[in-house]
């Protein structure tokens, strides 16, 4: 076996491991299976191995052949020709091993094998400890193939797995409502920002006819490859990408989803919305940075946009009473910071940004529930508080009006409920109120007939004889 073939086989098991943590998990699951803590500890922790042992072969081999770029094909699953033969679409499953997906897919396994050891013990006697790791290994795989992927459908597809899973671990402690409200609201976001990825392949798909990114982005190595589509072009599909981002990433406006995210368990709120998934919108960027690229336009609203929201949550961290609150807003200043970085064109700056303010955020999250309790011990050790806040300042308009500001989140959810929630609201209720109209209409046409009044009434039999 050469050493390149060698290179596609550990790209196949780099794929696979999360696969088959699925599919075990899954199975298990739906014909009720039950299967120890130990068990599930077990299997979790070869596949997570073994993908990211994979993972580093295909990253020393990219180091030591001079290979940049290797690609792995699953075959073509889709070929469709028009008649004038003009922009064929066609989908095949592929995975691309680059300078910008090794090193994402290196810190995906080290971070969720850390969050899977930690959960282990964390959620040890859980109702939902198998439920738990289900959702934590199709957010593995997820994050595999959106990272990997080759072509837009294949990272929609690890789009889809990653916002599935991060909603459902919003709303994992079920017997209560607030995890589930947020859940629903985290999904709604979701939804707006999948329709804009949605239709921004369908765009590239009719200007291309095709979503292969060495297509669509150029054919040489990430970040110098040059986009093959005009700049009147580039700005529209841009746009709804950024749209998508910023749902993604909790971008201005929809950041408030990211507080809402922290009802879930401690370790999903550290490796998704703290390291991960958070992130996932700033890494679309990266990928897609040669279409930014190609408009000065383009590249002033991914700026504006990330100063906006880092200025906006550094604003509003400062005056959060809870750990995770502050600490999600935090994350949001970065990743804000990591947005303006990519629209500059410091791709490599913004992943070497975006790997170190992942780990850091990681281990914050982890350490920030036992870190209170080690406060609440020592101050009952010494009998009073160890840390006091700031000397109180005078309070001026210019200071109150911002407090305010700050402690209302700039009533993002209000003005969201307004101008998106609110209008889809009525659409539905017209719909239903047409629907309910139609049905009782229908009902009164096809009732049966009382002829009761209208008939004579039926003869006894004694008046019969």
């Amino acid at each position: 076996m050469t050493l390149e073939s060698a290179a596609w086989w550990m790209g196949i098991v780099v794929i696979a491991a999360p696969a088959v943590l699925v599919t075990a998990m899954a199975t298990t699951t739906l014909l009720a299976i039950t299967i120890s803590e130990s068990a599930i500890a077990r299997l979790t922790q070869t596949c997570v191995v073994s993908g990211f042992l994979a993972s580093l072969f295909e990253f020393a081999y990219m180091l030591l052949s001079g290979n940049r770029h290797i690609e792995i094909k699953l075959g073509e699953w889709v070929s469709v020709v028009d008649e004038h033969h003009m922009n064929p679409f066609h989908f095949e499953l592929q995975f691309v091993f680059d300078r910008l997906s090794v090193p994402f897919v290196l810190l995906s396994f080290v971070l969720i094998g850390t969050i899977g050891a930690f959960a282990q013990r964390y959620l040890h006697r859980e109702r939902g400890y198998s439920r738990f790791f289900m959702l934590y290994a199709l957010f593995l795989l997820g994050m595999v193939v959106a990272t990997l992927a080759g072509t837009v459908e294949t990272l929609f597809l690890g789009w889809e797995f990653v916002g599935l899973s991060s909603a459902l671990l919003v709303a994992f402690f079920q017997n209560r409502s607030a995890p589930v409200r947020n859940g629903q609201r985290v999904w709604s976001v979701y939804r707006i920002a999948d329709a804009a990825f949605l239709v921004a392949a369908i765009a590239l798909h009719h200007n291309v006819g095709a979503g292969d990114f060495s297509v669509l982005m150029g054919t040489g190595p990430w970040p110098y490859g040059q986009a093959s589509l005009p700049s009147e072009v580039a700005i529209p599909i841009g746009l709804l990408l950024l749209i998508a981002v910023a749902g993604k990433s909790a971008l201005l406006p929809f950041c408030e989803w990211l507080p809402r995210a922290m009802e879930g368990p401690t370790p999903s709120s550290a490796v998704f919305y703290g390291a991960l998934s958070v992130h996932l919108g700033t890494y679309l960027l990266l990928r897609v940075s040669p279409l930014i690229q190609l408009s000065w336009v383009l590249g002033f609203v991914v700026v504006s946009l990330g100063l906006s929201t880092a200025l906006y949550a550094a604003r509003v961290a400062r005056v959060q009473t809870d750990v995770k609150s502050a600490l999600a807003f935090a994350s949001l200043t970065q990743v804000g910071l990591i947005t303006a970085e990519i629209g500059l064109g410091w791709n490599y700056f913004a992943l070497a940004h975006m790997i170190g303010h992942a780990s850091l955020r990681a281990l914050q999250l982890l350490r920030a529930s036992s870190l209170l309790d080690d406060q609440f011990s020592l101050e009952n050790a010494v009998g009073g508080h160890l840390l006091h806040g700031e000397e109180p300042q005078r309070a001026t308009p210019a200071l109150l009006s911002g407090y305010r500001f700050a402690i209302n989140r700039g009533s993002l959810d209000a003005w969201l409920d307004r101008l998106v929630v609110l209008p889809f609201l009525r659409v539905f209720q017209y719909c239903d109120d047409f629907e309910c109209h139609v049905t009782s209409l229908l009902s009164h046409t096809n009732a049966p007939q009382d002829w009761s009044g209208v008939l004579p009434a039926a003869k006894s039999d004694t008046e019969a004889a």
